[in-house]
């Protein structure tokens, strides 16, 4: 039986994904993963400061923190993306189906521990999947943030700051947390 959905609560912190419905692809070129992230800007930036993202071709992650002061309700911000996204790309692709597998998945982050879990879990994504070998030579992952001194969106110093600083994150990043599922459902 499949476990109800968390409410998004303002204030608290969540992991969030999605994956493409069957074998499809989200993102088949590099446009699709620039464009997906203006959409993330419009729709959910204004509801959520965002700690990490990684996109895969299949799927995505995303730790975010609902902000207090947002007055739109996160449900449908999220609903709001995947649909602008997904009648984006079925017209660029002449596609009909439905894109995404289901609505946003979320788990609330309740422990300090999933704080740090979760985001190096988050940024490890594309090897654990098997996408590339290094999760650091991944293009779409806020692993490139923390590693920039460029302007970023992603919360930045919180984060450095939350792990020790950059060695403190980088040290942690080194280590395997396990399984998706050890991770998502604490098992």
């Amino acid at each position: 039986m499949p476990r109800p959905l968390t409410k998004f609560e303002s204030g608290k912190y969540y992991h969030v994904w999605t994956h493409a419905i069957g074998k499809e692809n989200l993102f088949r070129e590099k446009e699709n993963y620039y464009f997906f992230l203006k959409k993330y800007e419009i729709h959910i930036s204004p509801i959520a400061k965002t700690f990490a993202y990684c996109l895969m071709p299949n799927h995505f992650h995303f730790m975010i923190q609902i902000r207090e002061e947002s007055l739109k309700e996160p449900s449908q911000s999220f609903a709001n993306l995947l649909n602008s996204y997904a009648q984006a790309f079925n017209k660029m692709y002449n596609r009909k189906d439905n894109l995404f597998n289901s609505n946003i998945k979320r788990r609330e982050i309740k422990e300090d521990a999933y704080f740090s879990r979760c985001i190096t879990y988050i940024h490890q994504n594309p090897t654990h999947h098997g996408f590339i070998k290094g999760f650091e030579k991944w293009e779409f992952s806020s692993w490139n943030a923390f590693m920039s001194s460029k302007p970023t969106k992603i919360e930045k110093n919180a984060v450095l700051e939350w792990f020790g600083g950059l060695t403190g994150f980088e040290k942690d990043h080194q280590k395997f947390f396990g399984s998706e599922e050890e991770l998502i459902f604490g098992i």
